[in-house]
């Protein structure tokens, strides 16, 4: 008499959200690099590409600046209102594909723990699967705060096209101009003219967005960190919640002093924009 076959092997992997997540992942990459130059063109404020971005305010900055007025003129605050709609629908996208990649790593490794699969390369594929996840997080967590700065101080984002590439005679006799009101402003403190002083004050904001941003990431890294280490002290020596939870305290940990280190030294060019500013206008952005 036939032996009954095995029972099917329990392996408590969700496949198919884990694929639509995965898709779901691939689709928002997608849209990060093709739907804010839509969803931030205005009849009137379309760009081609980056070059055609970089003339037009290079031209509408030495309007600015030659005019010592605080207000933008109608060209360069097209290009500004462009650039904010362009960081703010690069930001929704990229927080919408955070949550779905922390979710999608989330249940790997859940999967990678609780499967009771007794194939190595099953759990091999999983733990590989998490590992490839798991650096997406972090730079899907650095584009977040990354389009949130561009949104909220959209000036400052945008002057590095000043000194990318060689300048007209125009604009560069402007830029001397802009490099040496900044060294007056670092001996006397006098921000003048106008459109200096908003300068500064947009290069300000610029940085406090990601320092504030950096400081909030490292105490919730260094609060994950503390809860995956007890759960883990909780868990079976040698077991592979043990493992993974430990792993993941020591990232968190190392995660987070980096995220430090970038809050001191956004707090440092936010508390000193002449210094900063004089930095990007020498080549040192």
């Amino acid at each position: 008499m036939a032996a009954p076959p095995a029972p099917p092997v329990r392996t408590n992997f969700p496949g198919r959200v884990i694929g639509l997540l995965a898709t779901g992942a691939v689709v928002l990459g997608i849209a990060f690099v093709i739907a804010p130059r839509a969803l931030a063109a205005r009849e009137g404020a379309s760009f081609g590409d980056a070059d055609a971005l970089r003339g037009e305010f290079r031209t509408a900055f030495d309007t600015y600046w030659r005019t010592g007025e605080s207000a933008f003129p109608a060209d360069l605050q097209r290009i500004v209102d462009y650039w904010f709609r362009y960081h703010l629908s690069k930001a929704v996208i990229a927080v919408v594909l955070l949550f779905v990649l922390i979710s999608l790593t989330v249940l790997l490794w859940r999967a990678f723990v609780r499967t009771h699969d007794s194939s190595t390369n099953g759990r091999l594929a999983l733990g590989a699967a998490g590992v490839v996840t798991t650096a997406p997080v972090l730079f899907a967590a650095m584009l977040v705060i990354a389009n949130i700065q561009g949104a909220i101080a959209p000036f400052a984002s945008l002057l590095p096209f000043l000194i990318d590439g060689s300048p007209d005679p125009a604009l560069a006799e402007s830029l001397d101009q802009v490099r040496q009101r900044l060294t007056e402003a670092a001996a006397s403190g006098e921000r003048a003219p106008a459109a200096l002083d908003v300068m500064l004050d947009d290069f300000t904001r610029y940085h406090v967005v990601v320092a504030v941003a950096a400081a909030l990431v490292a105490a919730d890294l260094l609060a994950m960190s503390v809860l995956m280490w007890r759960k883990s002290a909780a868990q079976p020596a040698h077991s592979r919640a043990k493992r993974v939870l430990t792993a993941f305290g020591a990232l968190s940990i190392l995660t987070a002093m980096a995220a430090i280190v970038v809050a001191v030294a956004n707090t440092t060019n936010a508390g000193d924009p002449v210094a900063g500013l004089t930095a990007l206008f020498a080549g040192g952005w």
